[in-house]
């Protein structure tokens, strides 16, 4: 999967859908985190966790690399998302349950791009515009078990290239 594909495919759908349906905002810069993130986790390239066997059979599934009892469970009952995530959940035929969110978005990316907007959207914080927001909200939000902050500045460059362009292309105004 590539940066541009994972955004036409997932992210713009995801983001539209919580615009129209819920009035949060798609943006360049909700669109450059989620793509940061994606890159940032998973390289766009591993639907679940690689392990140190080099095997694709560790306890986080999707691009952003959430786990049943992490981000699954924090979208499904934080106050401020959970009863969106549920409404998403019940429009796609998915049950209410971590177990069954974390399966499903191992390859629904439109469902997957729902989860990391809205696990996004429980941060006091406005979305990043600069690198250095970003991984600061990254590591709020994800907080990764082993941060590797020398990939972030590509992640988020290729990021920030690519959402541009994107919105440059359709001429969408912020």
């Amino acid at each position: 999967m590539t940066p541009t594909r994972l955004l036409n495919q997932g992210i713009k759908p995801a983001l539209a859908e919580l615009q129209t349906t819920f009035g949060i905002a798609d943006s360049l810069e909700a669109r450059r985190f989620l793509i940061a993130i994606a890159l940032q986790e998973s390289n766009i390239a591993h639907r679940r966790q690689v392990t140190s066997s080099g095997k694709e059979d560790g306890p986080a599934a999707s691009y952003w690399q959430f786990e049943k009892g992490g981000g699954c469970r924090g979208v499904l009952t934080h106050a401020a998302v959970a009863k969106t995530m549920k409404l998403v959940l019940s429009a796609n035929d998915i049950g209410e349950s971590p177990q069954e969110l974390w399966e499903a978005m191992r390859f629904n990316d439109v469902v997957a791009a729902t989860a990391a907007r809205l696990l996004i959207y429980t941060l006091p914080n406005k979305l990043p515009t600069t690198m250095q927001d970003g991984w600061n909200q990254y590591l709020k939000a994800w907080r990764p078990g082993k941060p590797h902050p020398d990939k972030w500045a590509s992640c988020w460059t290729t990021a920030d290239a690519i959402a541009r362009s994107d919105f440059i292309v359709l001429g969408v105004n912020q």
